[in-house]
């Protein structure tokens, strides 16, 4: 036992003088500095934003439609894509778990019985003695125990590795949530689109029939003539024809709700089949800066998580270079007799210390040190691109979200004007001072402009949900912790 015990006080003195080998990870490089130098902004920021920081989570609710709420409440609890990055997460926290237990001693108990005959040697000898010995029973009980010591820091940097894999799964399941809910809100706005054209489309077809049917009755008594009555059949049946895609669109859209929120199609046809108004965006969106915008994109923060893993990488296969020390200890008993199996003069011990060292492996050792290095190195420069990337999503949205503004506030004049003259051309041709030409192209008019102003809301909605997942909101901590 003395010697046992000798062993171990050198096997820690080895471990308290181990070093780590491999690169220290320093963080990450410094990309865009103009871009992100403090009180640094937007570059094409426009109206109707401003530069407080934002929060992270739920900026839907700024709609005030709870239906939309609804929704995302539902796909975040129910959708098989959150739930899968979920499941990585956990995987990746168990593996980390393994790597951090690889620091450890293992030990193993073991008890048997062996119960055994010796054969009949006597035809071999030439001795006719008879048969052989036997049964035979042998009783062992041990205990083992190994322990392999991290002289060079291998294992340690295998934990680092695990623990930036397990913090970029974290992240990664936090960009499920931005990317998923950026699709229901862009599914939900589009569905309300289809919904209100629809709407119109069907109101444009009744009137141009009210239309079709009094310029019949006027060709009837002769002050109409048949080329009016024909182009307003023509008209009827143009603006018929619209029909059918749109609620082809309708149900597409329902069905893509429907597989967003982890449901069978035709689950939402009840609760979302009536018409509703669009949303309406908020006088003003909070966009911070873009220092702001690194620390609240989740894929940007896995981008550097995956970096500093494959920077531990390098030290997992530097430390292949150096020696690797374990020590593997046993106690047992063994006896013929149950009843005397614990018996002092049953035990045994055995104490083993083995080095190792991989002294000739013809580059093995040096491949995967390369092989490591390129790791890190593509893994900087895909987190290099995601920033770039960020600040080119988050400028870009920030743009056409202020276009957006600007455009829907002419197209609501332009439609107050249509809408005006339409009313006007009505009332002259029934005063018999327009024809019926006249109304018709009025109607045309303010049917393509009310359109054109449902389209341009619906778009602006959409640039509201573009921005917000270009700024990488839309997550909160608790969610990342499943």
């Amino acid at each position: 036992m003395t010697f046992h015990l000798r062993t171990l006080a050198v096997a820690a003195t080895f471990l308290v003088a181990g070093c780590t080998v491999g690169p220290d990870y320093r963080g990450a490089p410094d990309v865009a500095g103009d871009a992100l130098r403090t009180g640094a902004t937007f570059s094409h920021a426009g109206e109707g934003v401003e530069a407080h920081a934002p929060g992270v989570a739920r900026w839907w609710t700024a709609l005030d439609d709870p239906q939309l709420t609804a929704l995302i409440d539902d796909a975040i609890a129910h959708s098989p894509d959150i739930r899968a990055a979920q499941a990585k997460v956990r995987q990746s926290r168990a593996s980390l778990r393994s790597h951090q237990a690889d620091l450890l001693p293992k030990a193993t108990v073991d008890a048997a019985m062996l119960r055994t005959r010796s054969p009949d040697l006597g035809m071999l000898t030439g001795n006719g003695s008879g048969g052989g010995r036997g049964p035979l029973d042998l009783y062992v009980a041990g205990f083992d125990a190994s322990w392999e010591i991290d002289l060079f820091g291998g294992t340690r940097r295998a934990v680092e590795a695990a623990s930036a894999d397990a913090d970029a799964a974290s992240e990664d399941l936090a960009d499920a949530h931005v990317q998923l809910a950026a699709e229901v809100a862009q599914n939900y706005v589009a569905l309300r689109d289809q919904q209100a054209s629809l709407a119109l489309v069907r109101d444009s077809a009744q009137l141009e029939g009210e239309m079709l049917e009094l310029t019949r009755q006027r060709r009837a008594g002769g002050v109409a003539s048949e080329l009016d009555v024909e182009r307003l059949f023509t008209q009827v049946e143009q603006t018929q024809s619209r029909v059918l895609p749109l609620e082809a669109d309708v149900i597409e859209s329902l069905d893509q709700l429907a597989l967003l929120t982890g449901r069978a199609p035709g689950s939402l046809d009840d609760t979302l089949k009536s018409p509703k108004a669009l949303p309406t965006v908020p006088a003003k969106v909070a966009i911070g800066d873009p220092s702001a915008l690194l620390q609240a994109r989740p894929d940007i923060r896995a981008a550097e998580r995956r970096l500093a893993s494959q920077n531990a990488q390098i030290g997992v296969q530097t430390a292949n270079w150096f020696p690797k020390l374990s020590i593997m200890g046993e106690l047992g008993y063994s006896a013929f007799d149950p009843g005397h199996l614990v018996r002092k003069d049953n035990f045994s011990w055995m104490t083993l210390p083995r080095l190792q060292w991989n002294v000739l492996d013809f580059g093995r050792v040096q491949a995967g040190v390369d092989g490591a290095k390129a790791g890190r190195d593509q893994a900087q420069a895909k987190y290099e691109s995601a920033v770039l990337t960020a600040l080119r999503d988050a400028d870009v949205a920030l743009a056409r979200y202020g276009h957006q503004r600007e455009n829907v506030y002419r197209l609501r004049s332009v439609e107050a004007s249509a809408t005006r003259a339409a009313t006007l051309t009505r009332r002259r041709y029934r005063a018999g001072t327009a024809s019926t030409l006249d109304w018709l192209d009025a109607e045309r008019t303010r049917f393509s402009a009310e359109q054109d102003r449902i389209a341009g809301d619906a778009q602006l909605l959409k640039s509201f949900v573009t921005l917000h997942k270009a700024l990488g909101l839309g997550w909160q901590v608790g969610q990342t912790t499943s």
